[in-house]
């Protein structure tokens, strides 16, 4: 079975002003990678409570993080070939995706999908017990970008198994 391509997006936070900080990929061959991402200084928004689930504070990103067009133009090599990945929070995801793209003056060459018009409707009913079984069982380290695609790709797979779609 090839699995799809998930891509992970953390925040500065969720509401207005909020703008992306990690972008993680989940690969086909099931291999990750992720990029801390420079906030540009006019991204001043910062909500604590966001950093308490992440754990990656707004001075790390300054002295770690990549700037904004070189990630973008690292998602495009990614996907460029593959044309699509999926997200399981489109909505939040998109919109930082779109902010990322729009600040480094290109536009992305693939397309971002929701999960979800992947999964049957039994993948759909086991999804939440099997993404807390496979948390416990591999000591996934939540919250993180590239840890949480593969959660994802993982579950998308497990679930495809459990519900007799594989």
């Amino acid at each position: 079975m090839t699995l799809p391509t998930l891509l992970d997006i953390e925040a500065s936070g969720f509401g207005r002003g909020s703008y992306p900080i990690e972008v993680g990929l989940a690969r086909p061959d099931g291999s990750t990678c992720a990029f801390l991402v420079q906030p540009l200084p006019e991204w001043s928004h910062w909500d604590p409570k966001a950093e308490l689930l992440h754990g990656i504070s707004r001075g790390r990103l300054e002295r770690e993080g990549y700037p904004v067009r070189q990630v973008a133009h690292w998602l495009n090599d990614e996907l460029a070939d593959l044309g699509i990945a999926y997200s399981d929070s489109w909505g939040y995801d998109n919109s930082w995706l779109s902010l990322l793209f729009h600040h480094a003056g290109t536009l992305p060459a693939f397309r971002l999908e929701a999960l979800r018009m992947l999964l049957s409707e039994g993948q759909l009913a086991l999804w939440s017990t099997t993404k807390e079984a496979l948390v416990r069982e591999l000591g996934i380290h939540r919250h993180r970008a590239g840890d949480d695609a593969r959660l994802l790709q993982l579950t998308y797979q497990r679930t495809r198994e459990l519900a007799g779609d594989a």
